[in-house]
């Protein structure tokens, strides 16, 4: 077993393997699962939840998954939502609309309706509708950065940011200007609106509190996406936290939450301390400077990204 975690955790540093991969590893007890749970019946969209023996208001986490806006599904990240639940969180993992079906954006909306599905549900699962976070790795980070930072899409759905006690971002793309690629051209245009894609550019100061976490070895989405959110939020009076992996690789700070490879780094440990901190953390007013700093950065400026 020792052989096949250090396997693992070379093949996941070199992002060489997909991430569905430890599901097969992961345990199936000390949680429950709701599998297939429609969440908008106008789209199809479904979702699965897992649920802690015994919860009772408990957080409650809604995951996306990444795949550059174009891949994945739920079901292959069985593993993240029993490491929410072994620490007492209510993991909600919808899917969402990809390209080429659909284009931004249709998956923030879908996002959308998977937050408004677990505040009106929360309960029914042993979760508290009121200690609501989003969380996301890579363009699913994108994807609950923007709830976070774009209120206009919670409030197509009915609610607002304050429905959110936070948002924790893996690896994501928050500032990936000039967009070049042709695929993300057509994900993201016409041009005149690639701006509107940029959760950097919605950093008002009013966002729930940001926790970023992000590997200085990611080639996938430099890591400076993430600094020059955490100073956009930062310089506009807004809560963010930031945590920098000196050695990690895009797949690696995902692959974290499988229980073979979750006692190699604290990624969950911190994601469960800032989970369990700001689910009973008094929000400041709009007017009141927030307690909740930012980690502080050196750089002086920061290069436009690509995911």
């Amino acid at each position: 077993m020792r052989k096949l975690i250090v396997l693992l955790s070379l093949a996941l540093l070199a992002g060489c393997t997909g991430p569905g991969v430890l599901n097969a590893f992961t345990p199936s007890s000390g949680y429950n699962q709701a599998m297939n749970l429609p969440y908008d019946p106008a789209t199809g969209q479904t979702l699965d939840v897992y649920t802690p023996e015994g919860a009772r208001n408990a957080p409650v986490v809604v995951f996306f998954y990444g795949g550059r806006w174009s891949e994945g599904d739920k079901q292959e990240y069985r593993f993240v939502g029993q490491a929410l639940a072994s620490r007492g969180i209510v993991a909600v993992v919808p899917n969402y609309r990809k390209y080429p079906q659909v284009r931004f954006p249709s998956f923030v909306e879908d996002g959308a309706q998977a937050v408004k599905w677990a505040r009106s549900n929360a309960a029914a699962y042993g979760g508290n509708p009121d200690q609501l976070f989003v969380m996301g790795h890579s363009s699913g980070a994108h994807i609950a950065a923007m709830l976070a930072l774009n209120e206009s899409y919670l409030k197509k759905v009915g609610g607002s940011r304050g429905w959110l006690r936070g948002m924790i971002g893996l690896a994501g793309p928050y500032n990936f200007l000039p967009i070049t690629d042709p695929v993300l051209r057509d994900i993201f245009g016409p041009p005149e609106r690639f701006e509107q894609s940029q959760p950097v550019f919605f950093a008002d100061g009013l966002n729930p509190p940001l926790l970023l976490l992000h590997g200085e070895n990611d080639e996938i989405v430099w890591p400076d996406n993430t600094r020059s959110l955490a100073k956009a939020v930062a310089n506009a009076g807004g809560p963010v936290e930031t945590v920098i992996y000196p050695k990690m690789s895009h797949t690696f700070i995902i692959g974290a939450f499988g229980s073979v490879l979750r006692g190699s780094t604290d990624v969950v440990d911190h994601v469960d301390e800032f989970v369990k901190r700001m689910a009973t953390y008094q929000r400041p007013s709009p007017q009141t400077p927030s307690d909740i700093q930012a980690v502080p950065l050196e750089i002086e400026s920061v290069p436009l990204s690509s995911p």
